[in-house]
């Protein structure tokens, strides 16, 4: 089964040379005490099983791309990257532009749950990307909350022809029902075609231990409503508080009422079909 995880971070370490983010953005602190490497990475998807994987650079190093791209760069049949970037700097059309020709990049990624993104998704100050990215044929994928998805809408309404993917099931906070509390509005996402669901990160939305049968539900209400070629498995590995493999099996093992061709789907096909990533 070819199996492509929607997202994993790798980094650097902070350097003089190569420094972090000040913290004046109330950023995050490092998911692990050391990177993960695009070596780290490499080995560890050979043991779990994982053919490719979609990198995103981690939010505490900033709007940048070079770790990301120089391994997508140097693996191309393993890697592909979904870009970040500061669209108040003066060069962030410039960035956006540069992405067309670099093969390494097949879209955007934001995290709008983050009160310093925000007001980029709420306030529309992104209508000249959504644009872009629309007439470019670059997909997007957002972690915004349940609350905001009501902007997630009328992004998806104004351009239909943007290709949406909400991260980790729009989750951001809590454990289990506080976690999935406002879930209804993730499925009512479902009507508008063009929006995707990452089914990613979600054991760490959870005290359930693996196989995480607590979660099997939601994902059950997801698959009805969405189907197989709107979901996308990840394990947004730096978070995942559980091994590699299990993140795996916990679908190709765990969840015998998934008919094996919309397992396949999810598991990595649909994904490719998404990016254009030809297997």
């Amino acid at each position: 089964m070819l199996t492509v995880d929607s997202q994993v971070h790798i980094w650097a370490v902070h350097t003089p040379e190569r420094p972090w983010p000040a913290t004046a953005l109330n950023l995050p602190a490092a998911h692990k005490p050391q990177p993960i490497t695009a070596n780290d990475l490499l080995r560890e998807m050979d043991v779990a099983g994982v053919n490719r994987a979609v990198l995103i650079s981690p939010v505490f190093e900033g709007a940048r791309n070079d770790v990301v791209i120089a391994a997508a760069r140097a693996n191309p049949e393993r890697f592909t990257v979904m870009g970040r970037f500061d669209p108040d700097t003066p060069d962030a059309r410039a960035v956006v532009d540069s992405w067309l020709d670099e093969q390494a990049v097949r879209g955007v990624r934001f995290t709008f749950h983050r009160p310093h993104q925000r007001p980029w998704l709420v306030e529309g100050q992104l209508e000249w990307l959504w644009t872009h990215a629309e007439q470019h044929n670059m997909p997007a994928m957002l972690l915004v909350a349940h609350h905001d998805l009501l902007y997630v809408v009328r992004l998806a309404e104004r351009h239909p022809g943007l290709r949406i993917a909400l991260d980790h099931f729009g989750l951001t906070e809590g454990r289990d029902e506080r976690a999935f509390a406002e879930f209804d509005q993730v499925l009512a996402l479902a009507r508008l075609p063009n929006i995707a669901l990452k089914v990613s990160c979600l054991p760490l939305y959870t005290n359930d231990r693996y196989p995480f049968r607590r979660l099997h539900t939601y994902i059950q209400c997801a698959y009805d409503v969405f189907g197989p070629q709107r979901m996308f498995w990840g394990s947004d590995l730096s978070r995942l508080p559980c091994s590699y493999r299990e993140g795996v099996t916990m679908f190709t093992e765990e969840m015998p009422w998934l008919p094996a061709r919309d397992l396949e789907l999810i598991m990595g096909r649909a994904l490719c079909a998404w990016l254009d990533w030809q297997p």
